[in-house]
Order: structure tokens, then C-alpha cells, then sequence
């Protein structure tokens, strides 16, 4: 058997119920290859690793040295990125920061030692190839006894598979960013609202809507996808065995462009023991929130011998794939998908801190015509920054490296008010709400009027604390379940010493919606100068969501450490989802020399802008590639 094809027989395996092979010690063969993308819904030319459009997945053991062989078959450079993976920065594959890509015809050999176990991906960092379906799995099996237990083993990779090719998407989105919003509010909504709250309130909220030139269905930017778990969608019912009494580990990867997943089993608790590689504290839940780039390990057990479906539902509620587990000699079986539930609608409460998110013309300064390309920020009045309440923020803020004084401006605003002290901020309707509404923590108790009728609950009814206190977004289980959150996640162990962070770098995540630029402090990547970063320091990210759309925020070559009241405890991530209208504090131990990339893994927003070169500077010395210009980082996740 060739390597390739012994290759495609381990990503099969899981499928076919095999025991797992164990893991080869030497070298590894990808192909980037165009294949045919086929769903119930459409057929179409896209890019996938082996010649297929199912998941190749690379197995590897925690220790080993791996030598990966990437041959380009396409007619266009390509890349390949190993999502979550701790290596050498010119190892990364990021196109313009790690290396110059692999032109097409040629081979590029990574070579990197695997100092981790757990569940991770990997996909193309160039162009738009990811959404087109170049992405596949990576199992690290590590060399201690894991604290669990189970009996079967499976990758379940879900992504949104889309009729158009990436590259026609981001065309439509900047030409018009409600291109692909197919929950548009029409006549009858209107009336239906004026029903339920009231004409004049009804038509204020419309009104208020259409001066942010937004909608509160805008929760997906791209719809019209097909879901597909292992590149299979719902007709092609992706199943996994089990023998009743089995546990059943499911390793949960969102390969997706832009869209989040609800993940649920009907009949079936899932015990959480993994969170984007690395184990935490079992949580038993009925539903979770797979963002985009995350990936969770859950381990079921179903007691009764018959199938059951695996859900996801995606987080606008316009779509979804059901995969199956099905006991031993029911392959085969469909068990019913059920009815989407209701879409969610934005609220007042997932603007956040309105100034950020520009919903008209830039006033930030002139973005040129919005292309990636094009553009300059020098119209922009470092001198300060008008807030909606009249008051001014120090320009400074807008500058990741700022000084702490200046990052004090902006944090005065958000932090410190858990006891509801502190100066208001002031609404659109021109009442007050206290300041630390807009952190994503604790509130005072009572609640806040919005302009579309909707009360904003107080800290005693946030159900939620890593999504905005009356936030649309809130996820409840179906059936009244229990829904992860963030704040269940502790660490199963501590991998950093806890101590104090040396500094604290504010990243505000801002936009301009109407002609799709999305950026950090208002800065689109191409503008921006480098994130530098120095070697043995810990630095605390304040990450202030101004937009409202949710951003998967990730960053290279180190770990983040997701600030949840844990202390030593606090689980780490690659990816961290932040909501509309929160403040999320994260810490990285920078311990990576190079240069890294630091960007939202929703791949238009990348291309649109929200993206950073951090810099590591200090420390032992790296090995480097040459890298093409800083704006070539292409558009992959």
C-alpha cells in the first residue's frame, strides 16, 4: 500500500469503527489538490488535501519529529497552517510572516518536533482555499495514560460548505455586506413587532436599526451554506459505531469559514474533557457552542442500542447537519432531523460600545475605497475620539502598544464596576447605563430599557457571563438543558506558574459594516504596525468587542490563557471566541521568538482587515524563512 493510500486508510478508520493505527514515526505526504465539492444542494469545484473531500487525518504521537512532504497541485500558490500547533515560526505556514508559500508544482517539507497531545487541524493559510474546503484533522496521541476513559474514537469535522467559491463571496460582500443575510426584516415582521410592543415602539426600533444601516438578523454574514460533518452533508449521514455501554469519544472540530455550531445529542449527555487540545475538568452538558476554529472533546455513552442523531445547528439558525451514531449493525440508519428553532435577533445590548462599529462612512479616517489593498489611516485625529455620550477618549487608545495611561481612558469606561459604582455611559435612547454593562461581567441588579422595547437583565440574571447582559445571542440548551459556557472550563492541570501579567495590550475589535472593513482599534491590518511582544513576558489582552458580530479570535504560537476567575485554573486555548458588546481578558505567556499572526478566524473578516504581525522579540534565537511583503498573509484562518 503506498503512503498516501495507507494515509487515506487512518483517516477512514475512525468511520469504519477500526481500532486506531498507531502513529508513524517519519515522514508524512499531503497533496493540495481541486476536487469537486458535492452536496444534495450543489456541485462545484473546490480544494481539499489527498484528492478528497473528506478530512485527511494526520495522527501523530506526542514526542515525535515529524516531517511533512506539501506538494502543490493547484495552479496558484498554497500553504499549509497546523491550527494550535507550538512549533518553530517558520514552521507556522502563514504566507508573508512564516515563509513565501509553496508555489504551484512545488513541494515544501515542514519539519517540527510535536511537544502536545490532544485534538487540532490544520488548513491552507492562502487565498481563500480554506473555505473552499482545504482543511483536515491532526490526533495527537500522548505518551501518559489519559484521565479518561473510552472505547471508540472519532473526528466529527464540521464546516459550511458554500454553492459560491471564497473568492466570489468576499466579492459580493464588499460590494454589498446584506448580500448574503436571507432573514431580511420585511412588512410583516413590522407588524408582528407593533403587535407585540407596541406601534411606536416598534417602528423607534426600526428606525434606530436603519441609522446603524444594520438589522438584528445580521448574526450570520455569509448564509445559504451547507452544512457537512466530514465532508458529508445530512443525505450523506456521516455515522460512528458503538456497541451499547460504550463510551464514545468525539473529537469536535468547526473547519467552518463563518459560521458557529450548536451541538447537541438528542437522548445523550456530553461530558466535556478537552477544550482545543488540551484536557479540562470534565463539564456533563446538553449543548455547546462549537465557535469557529475551536475544537472540544466530548465523550458519550449511549446505554440503549439504537441510533441516535448528532445536531449541528448553526448559531443564526439557518441551517444544520445531522451526522449518526448508530449501534453495530444499524449503519445505515437516519434518525430525524428536527425543525431549525427560532433565529435569534440582535438586541440593543449586543451594540456594546457603539463607537467602534461603524455602520456608515469611516470616522476613523479615510479607509480609501475599503479594498484590502487600498486605503490610508493618515486622516486619522490621534488628538482623541468622541464617544456617543459627548465625552472624549484619548487617541492613544487606538494604538496596541499604547502606554498604560492611555489604555486607562478606554478601561475607565468598562472595568471596576462589579459593584455598579462608576461613571454611566449613555444609550441611544439617552438613558444611562452603568459602564461595566458593556465588559460582559457582573451588572448591577435591576435592568436597562433598550430602544427596541427589550429589558437589559442586571448581574443577578445574566445567564451567561461571556455574552452581553441581554445579548440575542445568549445560547439556551433545547429542552431546558444545560448550555458550556466558558465559565464551566477549568484546566485539568496548570500549565504556566500563575502570576501577575507585566502589561495589559487593550485590542478593540471594530468595523465598518457598510463597506465590510473589519479591523483592530480601528486600524485595518494593511495600516497597521507590527504587535511587538518581548520574550518572557506575560501579557493580559483586553479584548473589547465594538462590533456586533462575534469574533474567533486566535493567535499563533502561543497559548492564550482565558481569564475566568480560575486563577491557576483558567483553561487555555488557541481560539477565543468573543460576543458582541463584551470585554474578555485573556494572557499569553510570550515564550515563541518570531513573528506570529494574530487575527479573527472568520475568514472575510481576516481578509477584511481584522488581523495583526506580532513580533516576539528577544529570547533564544528563531530559525527564519524569507517571507514575501507583510500584506501578502493571504486569507486563510
Amino acid at each position: 500500500m503506498s503512503f498516501n493510500a495507507t494515509l487515506r486508510a487512518l483517516a477512514l478508520a475512525p468511520v469504519l469503527g477500526l481500532p486506531a493505527a498507531t502513529a508513524f514515526a517519519g515522514d508524512y505526504a499531503l497533496t493540495i489538490d481541486p476536487v469537486r465539492v458535492e452536496t444534495a444542494d450543489f456541485s462545484r469545484m473546490g480544494v481539499g488535501f489527498n484528492g478528497s473531500t473528506e478530512p485527511t487525518v494526520l495522527r501523530f504521537q506526542e514526542g515525535e519529529e515529524v516531517t511533512i512532504r506539501v506538494t502543490n497541485n493547484l495552479s496558484e500558490q498554497s500553504s499549509v497552517h497546523w491550527h494550535g500547533i507550538i512549533l518553530p515560526p517558520d514552521q507556522d505556514g502563514v504566507p508573508g510572516i512564516s515563509f513565501p508559500g509553496i508555489k504551484p508544482g512545488e513541494t515544501f517539507t515542514y519539519r517540527f518536533p510535536i511537544e502536545q497531545a490532544g485534538t487540532y487541524w490544520f488548513h491552507s493559510h492562502s487565498h481563500f482555499q480554506e473555505p473552499d474546503g482545504a482543511y483536515g484533522a491532526i490526533v495527537i496521541e500522548p505518551t501518559t495514560r489519559e484521565p479518561y476513559r473510552y472505547d471508540r474514537d472519532y473526528v466529527v469535522q464540521v464546516a459550511d460548505a458554500h454553492p459560491h467559491r471564497g473568492e466570489r463571496i468576499w466579492r459580493n460582500l464588499k460590494a454589498s455586506p446584506d448580500y448574503y443575510n436571507r432573514e431580511q426584516r420585511t412588512l410583516m415582521d413590522l407588524l408582528s413587532d407593533a403587535s407585540e410592543k407596541g406601534l411606536g415602539t416598534a417602528l423607534a426600533d426600526r428606525a434606530a436599526w436603519g441609522d446603524m444601516r444594520m438589522m438584528p438578523t445580521d448574526v450570520e454574514d455569509v448564509q445559504g451554506f451547507t452544512p457537512v460533518l466530514n465532508g458529508k452533508d445530512t443525505a450523506g449521514n456521516w455515522t460512528g459505531v458503538f456497541e451499547p455501554g460504550q463510551r464514545v469519544r468525539l473529537r469536535l472540530i468547526n473547519s467552518s469559514a463563518m459560521t458557529f455550531f450548536d451541538v447537541r445529542i438528542p437522548g445523550l449527555k456530553m461530558t466535556v474533557v478537552a477544550a482545543d487540545g488540551l484536557d479540562v475538568q470534565p463539564v456533563t452538558v446538553d449543548e455547546l457552542r462549537l465557535a469557529v476554529a475551536e475544537t472540544y472533546d466530548v465523550i458519550v455513552r449511549p446505554t440503549r442500542a439504537e441510533a441516535y442523531p448528532i445536531l449541528f445547528e448553526s448559531m443564526g439558525r439557518t441551517a444544520m447537519v445531522r451526522g449518526t451514531l448508530a449501534p453495530e449493525g444499524q449503519v445505515g440508519a437516519a434518525p430525524e432531523v428536527p425543525p431549525l428553532r427560532p433565529s435569534p435577533l440582535l438586541t440593543m445590548a449586543d451594540m456594546g460600545m457603539m463607537h467602534g462599529m461603524d455602520h456608515g462612512d469611516m470616522v476613523h479616517g479615510n479607509m480609501g475605497g475599503g479594498d484590502m489593498g487600498g486605503g490610508s489611516m493618515a486622516g486619522m485625529d490621534h488628538a482623541g475620539h468622541v464617544m456617543p455620550d459627548g465625552s472624549t477618549m484619548a487617541g492613544a487608545a487606538h494604538d496596541e502598544n499604547a502606554s498604560s495611561a492611555a489604555e486607562k481612558a478606554m478601561g475607565d469606561m468598562t472595568d471596576g464596576m462589579a459593584a455598579g459604582g462608576g461613571a454611566g455611559h449613555v444609550m441611544p435612547d439617552g438613558s444611562t447605563m452603568a459602564g461595566d454593562a458593556h465588559a460582559g461581567h457582573a451588572m448591577p441588579a435591576g435592568g436597562h430599557v433598550m430602544p427596541d422595547g427589550t429589558t437589559m437583565a442586571g448581574a443577578a440574571h445574566a445567564s451567561d457571563p461571556f455574552y452581553a447582559p441581554g445579548s440575542g445571542l445568549t445560547p439556551t440548551a433545547a429542552d431546558g438543558g444545560k448550555f458550556l459556557s466558558y465559565a464551566d472550563l477549568k484546566a485539568a492541570a496548570p500549565l504556566f506558574p500563575d502570576r501577575e501579567a507585566t502589561r495589559e495590550v487593550e485590542l478593540r475589535l471594530t468595523g465598518n459594516m457598510e463597506r465590510y472593513i473589519w479591523s483592530i482599534n480601528g486600524v485595518k491590518y494593511e495600516d497597521a504596525p507590527p504587535l511587538r511582544l518581548q520574550y518572557g513576558e506575560r501579557v493580559r489582552f483586553k479584548f473589547v468587542n465594538e462590533t456586533m458580530m462575534t469574533h474567533p479570535m486566535h493567535l499563533h504560537g502561543m497559548w492564550t490563557i482565558l481569564d475566568t476567575g480560575s486563577g491557576q485554573y483558567d483553561p487555555i486555548k488557541h481560539t477565543v471566541s468573543i460576543a458582541p458588546g463584551t470585554t474578555v481578558y485573556t494572557e499569553t505567556e510570550v515564550d515563541a521568538p518570531g513573528e506570529w499572526a494574530f487575527h479573527c478566524h472568520l475568514s472575510y473578516h481576516m481578509a477584511g482587515g481584522m488581523f495583526r504581525k506580532v513580533i516576539v522579540e528577544g529570547g533564544p534565537r528563531a530559525s527564519a524563512a524569507p517571507a514575501a511583503p507583510a500584506h501578502s498573509h493571504s486569507h486563510g484562518g
